[in-house]
């Protein structure tokens, strides 16, 4: 019988992620998305520290300080309506004080810094191919933080230029850790503001890039959170009310789609019983102090101490043993 759908067949991956793997995520919005998902089950995972930025340009300028650990160039910061901003990154990095922003991004870059050394698994989401230049200075930005129009000149990223950009920061990472493994997905996202026909372009030049580079490259892969989202979801029920951004459900099944084709057994195993263990601990009772929840919380602490030495459930023993204190 036909299944009037085009469904994402999943073919495992060559390199497989495991439970002891560092992982760090850069980029747009799947980046967010994925690394939350990473974090909640318990991996240890830098999850998009800089914020959201689209372009690779941007992405791989972030990267560059990251290894580096430099200091940010003076000429990089802003100041409109009483706050300060930086060109390199996210509004979400803004202070009214100039000292505080340089030294959150200086804590935020060593911190990324150090965690890179031992990174296992680097995973990038390109947004956007159309770029933002400075006038003063003929530099990419990843952000704009609405300044007047006339400050910036918008261009495209050719496939060249996003090539030469990744082969630049690749060979700076493989310098710092020659093991590390990149994982590359192109946003789903529409960027609408670029009108349609334009966004179409862009998403064309990101995937055809990627490609490339996953061609070029034995140690970088390609996770087609794109095309599953056009393809495989192609229904606006999987959008939020916006239409553009993949809604929870979709962000769901793409990650379960990334974990049969990434994660190797041992992880499968322990996320089916991390999944478990979650659900158990969003109950709420209504008789806390009943035989029958404490019951429930002496079983689910006894479950958790068995994967202590696995992974970090301090937090989560924490909460239980408050609850059996009500007991006395």
């Amino acid at each position: 019988m036909n299944s009037f759908r085009t469904s994402f067949q999943v073919k495992p991956a060559p390199k497989r992620i495991s439970l002891s793997d560092r992982i760090l995520t850069l980029g747009s919005c799947f980046s967010d998305a994925i690394g939350s998902q990473f974090v909640r089950n318990k991996v240890n995972c830098q999850a998009n520290p800089f914020g959201v930025i689209y372009n690779p340009a941007s992405i791989h300028k972030v990267v560059q300080y990251s290894i580096t650990n430099q200091s940010i160039p003076e000429d990089t910061f802003l100041h409109r309506d009483d706050v300060f901003f930086n060109y390199d990154f996210h509004s979400e990095f803004s202070s009214m004080n100039l000292s505080h922003l340089q030294e959150q991004l200086k804590t935020i870059i060593a911190k990324t810094h150090s965690f890179l050394q031992g990174t296992h698994w680097l995973i990038i989401t390109y947004g956007t191919a159309w770029v933002y230049e400075r006038n003063e200075t003929s530099t990419v930005v990843a952000n704009c933080h609405k300044m007047p129009q006339t400050m910036f000149t918008k261009s495209l990223m050719t496939q060249k230029k996003v090539l030469d950009s990744f082969d630049f920061m690749y060979q700076a990472l493989k310098s710092v850790n020659p093991d590390l493994n990149i994982l590359l997905t192109v946003s789903p996202v529409r960027h609408i503001k670029d009108t349609l026909e334009l966004n179409s372009v862009s998403k064309s030049v990101l995937r055809v890039a990627c490609h490339t580079i996953t061609e070029q490259y034995r140690d970088v892969y390609y996770f087609p959170a794109y095309e599953i989202m056009m393809d495989d979801l192609r229904d606006y029920r999987f959008y939020k009310a916006d239409m553009i951004h993949p809604s929870q459900v979709a962000e769901q099944y793409i990650w379960q789609k990334f974990a049969e084709r990434y994660f190797d057994e041992a992880l499968t195993t322990f996320l089916k019983k991390w999944e478990e263990i979650q659900s158990a601990l969003a109950h709420k009772p209504f008789h806390p102090v009943s035989s029958a929840h404490q019951h429930f919380v002496k079983e689910m602490l006894k479950k958790l101490q068995e994967l202590k030495g696995v992974v970090n459930v301090d937090e989560e023993a924490a909460f239980l043993s408050k609850q059996l204190k009500a007991e006395s």
